[in-house]
């Protein structure tokens, strides 16, 4: 049974690896040794254990890792018709990279390693509506 379980993982590992949308629809996260963080089933997982259990900060996250974020970037797909008017004024439309990385509006933590799991939890803990369905922050 094991074996079994261990083939399956290692087959989708590979798949997933080697599909190119994943890099830009699924947030590669990191270790703190900065290796890929990879997909288990052992011990509440890669991810679950770092969030905690807690319902609110996994969902978030599992939005983020799996870019269906309530975000213009996500929206545009669905409703390219309507007006996203993003209140950061850089961009046009919102972007989860410049959410991470670049906007100014989520900077209750900060921290140039988000790829880090450690430092990606920590954001959402100090950015309390990022990734949710609340309305945007001012």
């Amino acid at each position: 049974m094991k074996k079994e379980s261990d083939l399956i993982i290692c087959n989708w590992q590979m798949t997933f690896q080697a599909l190119d949308v994943k890099s830009r629809n699924f947030l590669v996260l990191l270790n703190n040794d900065y290796c890929s963080i990879k997909p288990t089933y052992m011990k509440s997982g890669a991810w679950l254990k770092t969030f905690r259990h807690l319902k609110s900060l996994c969902a978030r996250a599992t939005r983020a890792i799996t870019n269906h974020v309530p975000i213009g970037e996500y929206q545009l797909k669905f409703f390219s018709k309507e007006n996203f008017n993003y209140l950061c004024r850089n961009y046009p439309i919102e972007l989860k990279y410049h959410i991470l990385h670049e906007c100014r509006r989520y900077n209750n933590y900060w921290n140039p390693n988000r790829e880090l799991l450690n430092h990606f939890v920590a954001f959402l803990e100090h950015n309390s509506r990022v990734f949710s369905f609340y309305k945007n922050i001012t």
